[in-house]
């Protein structure tokens, strides 16, 4: 039975990397998979999935204004597809996780995917929180903070390595950027305040 599937961690948790293995075990068994990746995330390249530690894949990218629906049913049309594999899950509109959710109803492909849960200022990305409410099953991919607690947070970091409370929700980076931390030390970080206070 075909479901949706969300994996979600913080930064540097190895999620690509997962992604990339899963769908490295279907194509080697000889089934086919489509992998899809934010095209505002070019990190490791324009349509290419990469991880911290070195392997990649090509991809097809989508954006805000794409339907999934529709791309997963074209590739359905040409061939069979045993999975979909989406990365960068947290930048997908709650219209398209809800495509997704079409997708795997009647279409009956899963579609995995993986991404951030929260943002740095510990606020759900609309994607993700559409995710958290519509998947089948949920994985956390874990992590650690420095103190060898379980990481559950990220903070975002300026050029001189000082912690910042405020920006656009969406900025891309690695770690020159993003540091992820267990809440205690978020919490430490940020200055201990409630958001939107």
């Amino acid at each position: 039975m075909a479901k949706l599937y969300f994996n979600y961690s913080t930064m540097n948790a190895g999620k690509s990397t997962l992604l990339l293995q899963a769908s490295h075990n279907y194509r080697e068994r000889g089934m086919e998979t489509r992998l899809l990746t934010a095209r505002m995330d070019e990190r490791a390249g324009p349509g290419r999935i990469g991880s911290r530690i070195g392997i990649g894949a090509e991809a097809e990218t989508y954006g805000e204004e794409d339907d999934l629906f529709a791309r997963i049913e074209g590739w359905m049309g040409e061939a069979t597809i045993a999975c979909v594999f989406l990365d960068e899950a947290q930048f997908l509109t709650e219209g398209q996780v809800w495509q997704l959710v079409r997708a795997v109803d009647d279409l009956r492909v899963p579609v995995m995917a993986y991404g951030l849960r929260v943002d740095f200022q510990g606020n759900l990305f609309p994607g993700s929180a559409a995710l958290l409410a519509w998947a089948d099953e949920m994985r956390e991919v874990r992590t650690i903070c420095h103190c060898g607690k379980k990481a559950t947070m990220v903070v975002r970091q300026d050029a001189d390595g000082r912690v910042l409370t405020t920006g656009d929700q969406v900025q891309i980076g690695g770690n020159e950027t993003y540091v992820s931390l267990c809440r205690r030390h978020w919490r430490e970080a940020t200055g201990d305040r409630p958001r939107n206070a």
